[in-house]
């Protein structure tokens, strides 16, 4: 092995031995990535408990003291961790991604329940209630860009209708440490006419949030877009601030127009007929009047 190879080699060497990673003080990205898909489902147990809001945000605390206890892990070392994940938002969006598909792998196989999202979840991508979505089931948003802010656009077919109604349904979880809450769902639609139907949702509080569209009876539906949002608020510091975003859904109703049933012919003749006859006994009646 001659000079140059050797140097080469020493620096290699050098260059992986002085590779970043977390340090140690902070839980490792394989854990941390454990112990957010066990808060997420922690989180959804609790939503999905009936109850006061007060019970659900207990439920919502002794299920995360519980995951945490799971992994040996105490409340301050999650939260300094998070903190350190949080500062660094393309490692933590990257660990979330890999969060977010095993959340829709699950698919709240969890069990049954009443909730307005839960209640949609079997729903194919066909019938006259279906659910259309194409994007992530699951995503995060931090209120400083780029990560603040997810776009989506949906592909329109011929399964669509006019006066089609559209629902986004969503499970909302934010985590702060100080400042005010105020995530942003907008979905809006195109028609054929280039006019646009939409609707927009400040969310500021955890649990269900639902968008709901009517179109046009006489249009048909052209494009559907929209986007999630999480603003800075009014507290400019640098404290934890997360919204996450679990079950997203959107749901199409076809609406069922009532119609007139058409009458056999032989019920038209004989209303024709009845007409007719009740038309004979009114003149047979007249005459009988004049006579008397």
């Amino acid at each position: 092995m001659n000079r140059k190879t050797l140097i080469a080699v020493a620096l290699a060497g050098v260059l992986v031995g002085c590779k970043p990673g977390t340090p140690k003080q902070y839980i490792q990205p394989d854990e941390m990535e454990e112990i957010l898909y066990d808060y997420h489902i922690a989180q959804a147990m609790a939503q999905l408990e009936d109850g006061s809001m007060e019970q659900r945000n207990f439920d919502r605390s002794f299920n995360v003291a519980a995951v945490l206890k799971k992994h040996g892990v105490t409340q301050a070392e999650f939260d300094s961790s998070l903190v350190y994940y949080y500062t660094r938002a393309d490692k933590f969006q990257h660990m979330y991604q890999r969060v977010a598909e095993r959340l829709s792998d699950k698919a709240l196989s969890l069990g049954a329940s009443e909730g307005e999202v839960e209640r949609f979840v079997t729903l194919s991508m066909n019938g006259d209630t279906a659910n259309v979505w194409e994007g992530n089931r699951s995503a995060v948003l931090l209120p400083y860009a780029p990560a603040d802010r997810i776009d989506f656009r949906q592909a329109v077919d011929t399964t669509y209708r006019k006066g089609d109604v559209l629902m986004l349904n969503m499970m909302v979880d934010f985590m702060y440490q100080t400042g005010s809450k105020d995530g942003v769902v907008c979905l809006a639609v195109k028609l054929d006419n280039d006019s646009v139907i939409s609707r927009v949702n400040h969310i500021s509080v955890s649990g269900i949030n639902q968008l709901r569209i009517t179109t046009d009876d006489n249009h048909a539906i052209k494009e559907i877009y929209g986007f999630f949002y999480l603003a800075k608020g009014s507290d400019q510091s640098s404290t934890l601030k997360l919204m996450f975003l679990n079950d997203i859904q959107l749901i199409r109703f076809h609406q069922r127009k009532l119609e007139t049933p058409a009458l056999p012919k032989d019920s038209l003749n004989q209303r024709k007929d009845s007409l007719s006859r009740g038309k004979d006994s009114i003149a047979i009646n007249d005459l009988k009047t004049k006579d008397i």
